[in-house]
């Protein structure tokens, strides 16, 4: 679990861009954070995983104030974290199977067979069969993000972090991107984050949704409790377009009979 707790983040040029922000993101769930651009959200995950510091507040991982750490702790606490950057982030250099190996002979004392082993078990793992060799020019975007998500639990970690992950997806391959990454959360008890645009990705595996508004926390829910939300701010973000206007007026008028 992790927990945000009252923090803030002004940057050098005076914009305030997060507000006394808190919130829980629980193990075994996927954990979402949604909100217009400019809202705040990506820096709230940025803060979260120490690529911006906030000026106050708390950031506990299962207890541990990540902005108390010294070097050494957090060098420690980020081998047990995954990253899935919105652009995969892939090493055009190197194979499919370099790529997952890269941070096992970065952080790990494995020798390179178990390295392979354990590589070549997280791309089974994602559906990746056959690829070991290629590159990522030679295969497609879905596959890459796939790539992407192999490497990064091949550390087996506590904690998931994911950027925009559907970003540039067609609609069929970004439901198997999340079908995936909430297979992956709950088979292995992971601390899922997922910022996201992606409104197919909220109603299908938003377990735990924190919407930000202008830099601060304006509600929190599941899926199911966001289509009954009476929150103007949420409602606006969220039914913005026909076919979830649709798709809410359906759901309410069916659950009334």
């Amino acid at each position: 679990m992790i927990e945000v707790k009252n923090i803030s983040k002004t940057f050098d040029d005076g914009r305030t861009v997060l507000h006394d922000v808190s919130a829980t993101f629980y193990t075994g769930k996927t954990n979402l954070i949604i909100g217009q651009s400019g809202s705040g959200k990506t820096v709230m995950m940025k803060s979260i995983v120490g690529l911006v510091r906030p000026e106050s507040g708390e950031i506990l991982y299962d207890g541990r104030d990540f902005l108390a750490m010294d070097p050494e702790q957090i060098k420690n606490l980020r081998k047990e974290i995954g990253m899935l950057f919105q652009g995969s982030a892939l090493f055009d250099s190197e194979t499919v199977l370099g790529n997952v190996m890269f941070p096992l002979m970065m952080f790990t004392s494995m020798s390179p067979a178990e390295q392979r082993e354990r590589a070549q078990f997280c791309l089974a793992r994602v559906n990746l069969h056959g690829a070991d060799h290629k590159y990522p020019a030679e295969i497609s975007g879905g596959m890459q993000k796939r790539v992407a998500i192999a490497r990064a639990i091949a550390l087996n970690p506590k904690y998931l972090f994911c950027d925009e992950p559907n970003s540039g997806l067609d609609p069929r391959t970004s439901l198997v991107i999340d079908e995936l990454l909430s297979d992956i959360t709950h088979e292995y008890g992971i601390t899922t984050i997922i910022n996201t645009h992606d409104m197919n990705s909220v109603m299908g595996i938003g377990e735990n949704i924190v919407f930000i508004k202008e830099g601060r926390p304006g509600w929190v829910g599941n899926s199911r409790e966001l289509f009954h939300s009476d929150n103007k701010d949420l409602n606006d973000f969220v039914f913005a377009t026909q076919l979830f206007r649709d798709a809410r007026s359906y759901i309410r008028e069916h659950n009334r009979n």
